[in-house]
């Protein structure tokens, strides 16, 4: 966490500068764009673009590490269970069935094998834009963003709030975590049955929520004490104005989003295997 509180990374890269509703409307174009296609031809130019910007972004590792180990961990797992549960699936999309690796009860075959790798790609896709929305932009201009472009103040801030306090909430995950550890209350495989690591567990989440509870009720008292809400209206200390970059991203995201979509209706309508 810096300074801000928040996970805002300074910079000064193009994702930097933009203004949170363009971000917004370019991640919405990509997420859609990317579940559209099951084309790894496509998934692999879009990964290419979005490491791209990452690395330009100059957004420490170590920031975004357990985002990025998250994602993998889940695709990993997912093409796991995928090639164990339904290993001939990809005949269902291809129509032809190649045998390649045997298990005992079935056969995984080479459609399925490359199904997966497609689908993988398509959930890494995600990755960098999502990385790069989350760790370049400041919560109260993006709640100021937000609400210029109709979104409620209330909801906005509410937004602006959350990402505020997911990093607070993580330290303080760490920090009680730790404690019982110290007091041998470990939620490792050393540390017991699986029963009893849930029950340590469940002792280092319940303190958690509780102080997520009342770090809540005291920003509502103080927010009511100040009046929020009872305006219509109101304005944002770090709002600004779009300015003529911002203006050609969005226009540019909406013109590749309607690419997108022409070729997928015309193009690359369903699921591409090579072989």
């Amino acid at each position: 966490m810096n300074r801000t509180g928040s996970l805002y990374v300074t910079g000064n890269s193009l994702f930097h500068r933009l203004d949170g509703a363009v971000k917004l409307v370019l991640f919405m174009a990509w997420t859609v764009m990317t579940y559209m296609f099951l084309d790894l031809r496509v998934f692999v130019l879009m990964l290419v673009v979005g490491i791209a910007l990452l690395v330009t972004a100059g957004i420490p590792f170590k920031k975004m590490a357990f985002l990025f180990w998250l994602m993998i961990i889940f695709t990993v797992l997912n093409g796991i269970f995928i090639l164990l549960i339904t290993p001939t699936f990809g005949t269902r999309l291809t129509g032809t069935g190649t045998p390649l690796i045997p298990l005992g009860y079935n056969t995984i075959n080479a459609e399925t094998l490359f199904y997966v790798l497609t689908l993988s790609a398509k959930y890494l896709t995600l990755l960098p834009i999502t990385i790069l929305c989350i760790f370049t932009t400041q919560p109260s201009a993006f709640a100021g963003s937000l609400n210029r472009i109709g979104v409620p103040y209330k909801i906005a801030y509410a937004v602006s709030i959350a990402l505020r306090y997911i990093p607070d909430l993580t330290e303080e995950f760490r920090s009680t975590l730790n404690s019982m550890q110290a007091r041998g209350m470990g939620i490792t495989k050393e540390d017991g049955s699986i029963a009893q690591r849930l029950r340590n567990l469940a002792a280092v989440v319940v303190p958690v929520l509780q102080s997520a509870l009342h770090r809540i009720d005291s920003v509502t008292n103080a927010m009511e004490l100040r009046g929020f809400g009872t305006q219509k209206k109101r304005t944002w200390y770090s709002g600004k104005e779009m300015e003529g970059l911002d203006w050609t991203l969005a226009v540019l995201g909406v013109l590749l989003l309607a690419v997108g979509i022409w070729l997928k209706v015309r193009v690359l309508k369903g699921f591409w295997y090579p072989f």
